[in-house]
């Protein structure tokens, strides 16, 4: 077995035994049923007390052939309005960029729960989504109302 499928079956055994409060990860299943895993769905929940608060957000997290050495791209589907999300639902977050702070030591909780962490604390110099970048800065009230709509249907789609 190579590197990369030996790492991501080790993620997987590790966070079945031990996972952060609230989260989902697990290998999607392929269309004659079988696991890929290479693919996750996973499942971030909204941090209390913020405008967060409540949601299901759903992340797909797809590992390079190159895993551990090249980071996992992870996806917001559907796209979420937030400075550091890209249109496409890409995230943006150094942790995640093998030019800037990407270790192969890194795991899933450690990757999840800096996406959870950054959803609320935008990093407003590596802005990559221009619109929620600028409703952020100059109109809080319309970024918040966006954020609370899409917190809304993400909890009538991704019950948990």
């Amino acid at each position: 077995m190579d590197i990369c499928k030996e790492r991501i079956i080790m993620e997987r055994k590790n966070w079945r035994k031990n996972h952060p409060h609230g989260f989902i990860a697990r290998p999607v299943k392929d269309k004659n049923g079988d696991m890929d895993i290479f693919r996750w769905k996973c499942i971030i929940p909204g941090v209390k007390e913020t405008i967060w608060e409540g949601g299901h957000l759903l992340l797909y997290v797809e590992f390079p052939e190159e895993f551990p050495n090249k980071p996992p791209k992870c996806q917001f589907s559907p796209p979420l309005p937030h400075p550091n999300i890209y249109p496409s639902g890409t995230v943006c977050l150094s942790i995640l960029s093998e030019d800037e702070d990407w270790k192969p030591s890194i795991t899933i909780p450690t990757i999840l729960k800096g996406i959870q962490e950054l959803l609320d604390n935008p990093n407003l110099e590596s802005p990559a989504q221009l619109q929620a970048f600028e409703d952020y800065r100059k109109d809080p009230k319309k970024y918040e109302e966006n954020i609370k709509k899409y917190v809304e249907e993400s909890i009538k789609k991704n019950k948990i």
